[in-house]
């Protein structure tokens, strides 16, 4: 059976397997996983719970004292090589943090209990607990994965490789960050539990709403396997009338329509509420799902589900509270109406119930439709641009930057110096490829990459002007050099 390596060349494996990777998902992307393993009575339920756990650490040029040689490392191995500066201090606890889950989920079901969790660690992240050696943090998170002991209780979410935010991230190298993460993913645990992975988590919840970049968004997940995607309750609306989701605890399908007329849907469940690391922390869905009854849903009563995602290291709440909050709610969930539940197997129940995909209410980002009001889908690309242009004269709070968890940060305003590098080098990228008609799997292809997909992380921007925008700038300055040295 074919599997992927971890390493090419001392090299991550990120690229050169995505024809394996799409004929081993597509094969069993009609076989239920989770719910004929799952010991949960869903007809005799009133309510469940999801909860995700999202963590990432970037690479940046800091392993040495000079930012145009200093080797590219992980931000943690910095921090724990400089615990005097800032919050480096807590780089320890991150280290606990990212190997935690590993430990607990066996300790739980050795008790007879029944958790559930949903984990998303970013490529970079992962990259980096490799290189640093961290065994530790990927042997037990191996334990939890690989072993069909543990398959009920722990789902792993997708992401993009380098934690690139989808709106204004260029839409081919968007499909490479989350080609390489599958890649990546598959190296370290085996296709087999590539397989389970079925839901995709944006990094940030920034989901695009410009009609072309959103429907390039949603058939990249399609085209690379994924049934359903985690979007933020304030960055859809309804199609029915334009609101936000009115039962944000019910599935929904994400309808995206581009200017040619083109259409592109997958499964979309709401995190409601802001990025509020305290609600996971403290295991508030759980409590909100246990006042919730029963809902109606394609003429049958069906239990919502309530979903969160919150980093699973920052914040002393998350740091010190989560794990005893965890064990103790694990221990009132189990067993009884409101239990908790991963989002793949709450939506094979529905599917078992006869429920299908176009039962669930149709969304689609946020302000899409003031523009059909002015456009026909299929009134093409010069149409699109004019009436976006008269919407944002109009109304200045209308944009095309697409939705996060915040509504107050801007991905893109303010950082434009950032961005025309990355825009710059991942032209470059496809330029010096498509001369070179270079494939994949091709060494000089991975290295680019690799540096590619490390630049567009969100961090060089989240954190504001001066050193970490100067982070990306030098990585995508160093693709560029890449590309231009070893493509001649």
């Amino acid at each position: 059976m074919h599997e992927i390596a971890e390493l090419i060349g001392g090299m991550r494996n990120i690229c050169g397997n995505e024809e394996v990777v799409r004929q081993r998902l597509a094969a069993v992307a009609q076989t239920p996983l989770y719910q004929p393993i799952s010991d949960v009575d869903f007809r005799a339920i009133r309510a469940a719970c999801a909860v995700a756990l999202h963590m990432h650490q970037p690479l940046i040029p800091a392993g040495g004292g000079d930012l145009s040689t200093a080797a590219i490392i992980s931000n943690l191995q910095y921090m724990l090589e400089h615990q005097s500066i800032g919050d480096n201090h807590n780089a320890p606890v991150f280290h606990t943090c990212y190997r935690r889950m590993g430990a607990i989920i066996p300790e739980l079901v050795e008790q007879g209990k029944s958790p559930r969790v949903m984990l998303e660690y970013s490529g970079t992240l992962l990259h980096g607990l490799c290189s640093m050696g961290l065994d530790d943090v990927l042997d037990t998170l191996g334990r939890i994965t690989a072993n069909p002991e543990y398959h009920r209780y722990v789902e792993w979410l997708g992401a993009p490789w380098g934690h690139a935010v989808a709106p204004s991230t260029p839409v081919q190298d968007y499909r490479r960050h989350v080609e390489a993460w599958q890649q990546h993913f598959a190296g370290l645990f085996g296709l087999d539990a590539l397989e389970r992975v079925r839901g995709l988590s944006p990094s940030e919840m920034a989901l695009p709403n410009h009609p072309d970049v959103a429907c390039h968004f949603v058939e990249t997940l399609r085209d690379c396997g994924y049934q359903w995607v985690l979007v933020q309750e304030h960055s859809v609306e309804q199609v029915t009338n334009g609101r936000h989701p009115e039962r944000p605890h019910l599935p929904h399908r994400l309808v995206c329509t581009n200017s040619k007329g083109e259409s592109a849907e997958i499964v979309a469940i709401i995190k409601t509420r802001g990025s509020d690391t305290k609600l996971v922390a403290q295991m508030q869905p759980w409590y909100e799902a246990a006042s919730l009854q029963c809902l109606e849903l394609a003429g049958r009563p069906v239990p919502p589900l309530v979903t969160q995602i919150a980093d699973g290291e920052n914040g002393g709440v998350m740091m010190n509270e989560f794990p005893p909050k965890y064990r103790e709610v694990v221990g009132l969930a189990s067993g009884t109406d409101v239990p908790l539940m991963n989002v793949s197997e709450y939506l094979e129940f529905l599917a078992g119930l006869g429920i299908k995909t176009n039962d669930y209410p149709a969304l689609r980002p946020v302000f899409q439709g003031r523009i059909w009001e002015r456009m026909e889908p299929g009134d093409g690309q010069e149409r699109l641009a004019q009436v976006v242009e008269e919407l944002k004269q109009e109304d200045h709070l209308f944009h095309m930057d697409g939705g996060s968890w915040t509504n107050d940060l801007s991905w893109v305003r303010g950082y434009e110096d950032v961005l025309s590098a990355m825009e710059a080098s991942s032209a470059k990228f496809d330029r010096v490829i498509r001369k070179g008609r270079m494939t994949t799997g091709d060494p000089r292809y991975r290295n680019a990459l690799f540096h590619l997909l490390a630049s567009q992380t969100s961090c060089y921007r989240y954190w504001g002007q001066g050193q970490w925008t100067d982070y990306g700038r030098e990585i995508c300055r160093r693709t560029e050099t890449i590309l231009s040295h070893d493509f001649n």
